[in-house]
């Protein structure tokens, strides 16, 4: 399969923050929490594809944990900004013996962003939980991001939509 298979087939449409995705799974149970309106679903789930076209999924961060599974296609770099300040760099795919992780778990409130350096595609899934909700997260503002990371800006300034 192509890029093209697999938007067609998995039914991916654009992502707001780079790459395509599709919702796959909502659970009906809710929970509640201390977020803006309280309640969220307990867990949520999608496919993500970053293509040659679409690239980069630029920095954002959410309020939920994100496990993050690698399905097919080329390796992905994670750029993680922890809310220390410290930056990780991690690759998920199968190339174990690179140091890609076929997993991989992000903790909710760093920031992130994904890279497609080179091949056609990557598709992945992630379990959200609590489950997604675009009142969770936050994209990066240029200006924002670059007074809060300004040793780092130069660097992560590719990956800050603009």
């Amino acid at each position: 399969m192509n890029k093209n298979d697999l938007i067609t087939t998995l039914s991916l449409i654009e992502h707001v923050e780079g790459g395509y995705f599709c919702e796959t799974y909502r659970s009906d149970l809710k929970i509640k929490t201390n977020r803006e309106g309280s309640e969220r679903t307990q867990l949520t789930s999608i496919y993500y594809m970053l293509s040659d076209d679409r690239p980069i999924g630029y920095f954002h961060k959410n309020k939920s944990d994100i496990v993050h599974y690698f399905y097919a296609g080329s390796s992905l770099t994670y750029l993680i900004i922890h809310p220390d300040g410290n930056l990780e760099r991690v690759k998920l795919g199968f190339d174990i013996h690179k140091g890609d992780l076929p997993q991989l778990i992000v903790p909710g409130g760093c920031w992130k962003a994904t890279v497609l350096e080179e091949g056609e595609f990557a598709l992945l899934g992630e379990a959200v939980a609590p489950g997604f909700d675009y009142r969770d997260m936050e994209i990066a503002k240029p200006d924002n991001f670059c007074s809060n990371f300004p040793d780092l800006w130069n660097e992560l300034k590719p990956y800050v939509k603009q």
